[in-house]
């Protein structure tokens, strides 16, 4: 195939979702450490950039060993980029507040039965926060999105490559990690029998810690981030759910937003009591 640009027009009122100026930011930021494609141009409502060879991963890849071991390496890769000067704050309690807000003020009234009443919501971000913010989990530079066709596979030369930055921002590590775990489960349709069990978790994380550090790791410091990682996939849930609301508010594509949501709020109080009894290694 003959060289190609991709150019990308935003969704209807995304930008109550997404910074877009953050978005070609971090663009310019990952391209600098040769973690994505070029950017040629950016416009009002949308952006013009190099198109990146190999095939978008599917749930079925993404399970298997040799291609999590790249995606694991990837993640470690990103992880490691640095800001300049101080290292900034989480975005994600800053995200979920103002997705909360929106879903309050102007979604409250017209939510399904279906969907937790907004006490509820609030209270259980709350508890989140409290929680997961005591668990040290390193603050470092995430994609934030990486679900299975956002990750891109090159079979000719071996790697893989993440795309969309939309919500890439420095967040928590352990949550970058537990939002990839929970897209095993698929997008359009949702099984989260597919969720990774302890053995390949542990496996993924061994991977990732000893290319972050660049050495053998210790079985401690994979149970430690295994624990971190399950329990901020619970805030994965709660964070995508509310997000779901929005776009079934105010989305034009043909997705059932609404049921998403519901679905994603199922699964976070189906699993907050048995990720919540995890406990740190000693």
């Amino acid at each position: 195939m003959r060289d190609c640009v991709l150019v990308r027009v935003y969704g209807e009122r995304t930008e109550l979702l997404v910074d877009r100026e953050n978005e070609v930011r971090n663009f310019q930021l990952l391209r600098a450490h040769d973690c994505a494609p070029k950017l040629y141009c950016t416009f009002q409502n949308g952006l013009c950039y190099e198109y990146m060879r190999g095939m978008a991963l599917g749930p079925e890849h993404i399970r298997e060993p040799r291609l999590f071991r790249l995606i694991a390496l990837e993640m470690a890769k990103i992880h490691t980029i640095h800001a300049n000067g101080s290292l900034p704050k989480p975005t994600l309690w800053h995200k979920m507040h103002s997705y909360f807000t929106l879903v309050k003020n102007e979604i409250s009234p017209s939510l399904s039965t279906d969907v937790p009443k907004i006490e509820v919501l609030e209270r259980e971000l709350a508890w989140l926060k409290e929680h997961l913010s005591q668990l040290d989990s390193p603050v470092v530079f995430c994609h934030n999105d990486l679900l299975c066709k956002n990750i891109i596979y090159d079979s000719t030369k071996g790697h893989v490559r993440f795309i969309d930055y939309e919500y890439a921002g420095y967040n928590y590590q352990a949550f970058d990690i537990g939002n990839h775990f929970n897209e095993f489960a698929g997008v359009n349709e949702v099984d989260y029998c597919q969720y990774p069990v302890r053995e390949t978790q542990l496996q993924w994380l061994r991977y990732y810690l000893q290319a972050q550090k660049g050495m053998a790791v210790t079985s401690r410091e994979v149970e430690r981030l295994y624990v971190q990682v399950n329990k901020f996939a619970l805030a994965s849930h709660f964070f995508w759910a509310l997000w779901a609301l929005i776009q079934n508010q105010f989305s034009t594509i043909d997705f059932d937003f609404l049921r998403y949501a519901v679905i994603r709020f199922n699964q976070y109080f189906k699993v907050k009591p048995q990720v919540s009894a995890l406990e740190m290694p000693k």
